[in-house]
């Protein structure tokens, strides 16, 4: 026997007498047992995955994933208070819909724009004379075109006292409606709409469980928030999943926040992004979260508890 030969007889010796004194830590499992430890895995990737997306930006990235089936977050800033922008219209919206359930108010009730309210940025009724909408139609301009002056008819009609003791009440003590839209005098002073990552998420949750909400209620305010519009979280989705959503900008702040309704794994995703050096990498940062957050939870709802893609 050549001495090359002996050398790897005896390392396969060695190594098999290793494997016996190893115990049995090193025992295969049994082919009844689940293969524990690989959806942790792929959620330990994930985590690291969303860290690594806001790590890269040249600003401030604060997130709230919610796993709507087991309850999991996986979070960063959770708590920190960032400026909305027009995000806080999730607030605005709820607060709506709660007072025509409790007969405040008449969603189809119709009213003639005051240009008092009329303000530039983004929508159309600016541009507009003085059409005669209903509240709900104000509110389908206010979500879908982000519509400033919808919004500041419907600041109008629920009042904003009442849009923060709403908020209040569900718990979310950082979620502040201070000023209208494009009021940059208040803004100024200080006066911004803020909330946190972790409130935002826990809003869209109070929607999707009908916290507060009855049934038919919270079924025609999610339908306004599934209207197709420009957000960078839905990109990231496929067209045909629904998303419940509500972007928001201002300069240096980036915002989006939604519910994603993957078959068999809905989550909440909110990104808020503010000290923005570019504000396209806010955008390519909510993009990049909202994919990466899609292409884990659409794994688990068609995965077996194995990790095979049986439904996909």
């Amino acid at each position: 026997m050549s001495v090359l030969r002996s050398r790897r007889v005896l390392a396969v010796v060695l190594a098999a007498v290793a494997l016996v004194a190893a115990g049995p830590r090193f025992r295969p499992a049994s082919a009844q047992e689940p293969a524990a430890g690989t959806s942790g895995a792929l959620e330990a990737q994930f985590a690291v995955r969303l860290e690594d997306i806001a790590r890269r930006v040249d600003g401030v990235v604060g997130y709230c994933v919610v796993d709507l089936t087991s309850g999991t977050r996986f979070t960063r800033l959770e708590t920190e208070v960032f400026p909305t922008a027009s995000t806080i219209k999730l607030a605005i919206l709820y607060e709506l819909f709660a007072q025509a359930q409790e007969g405040r108010l008449a969603l189809d009730k119709p009213l003639t724009l005051d240009r008092a309210a009329a303000v530039g940025g983004s929508g159309i009724l600016f541009e507009m004379g003085t059409p005669t909408l209903s509240l709900r139609d104000y509110a389908v301009l206010m979500v879908v075109l982000s519509d400033n002056t919808a919004t500041n008819v419907l600041i109008d009609a629920v009042g904003m006292a009442n849009v923060n003791r709403r908020m209040q009440g569900l718990g979310l003590t950082e979620t502040r409606l201070r000023r209208k839209m494009i009021d940059l005098a208040a803004a100024r002073r200080g006066d911004e709409n803020v909330s946190t990552p972790g409130e935002i998420a826990r809003l869209l949750e109070a929607y999707h469980k009908g916290t507060g909400l009855e049934p038919p209620t919270v079924a025609a305010a999610l339908a306004i928030l599934k209207k197709g519009k420009d957000s960078w979280l839905v990109r990231a989705v496929p067209s045909s999943v629904p998303v419940a959503s509500k972007p928001g900008d201002l300069e240096g702040v980036r915002v989006d926040a939604g519910i994603v309704y993957v078959p068999k794994r809905p989550f909440i995703i909110t990104v808020m992004t503010s000290w923005l050096q570019r504000d396209e990498d806010g955008e390519r940062a909510i993009e990049d979260l909202s994919r990466a957050a899609y292409q884990y939870f659409s794994r688990l709802g068609a995965g077996s508890a194995y990790g095979r893609q049986i439904d996909r």
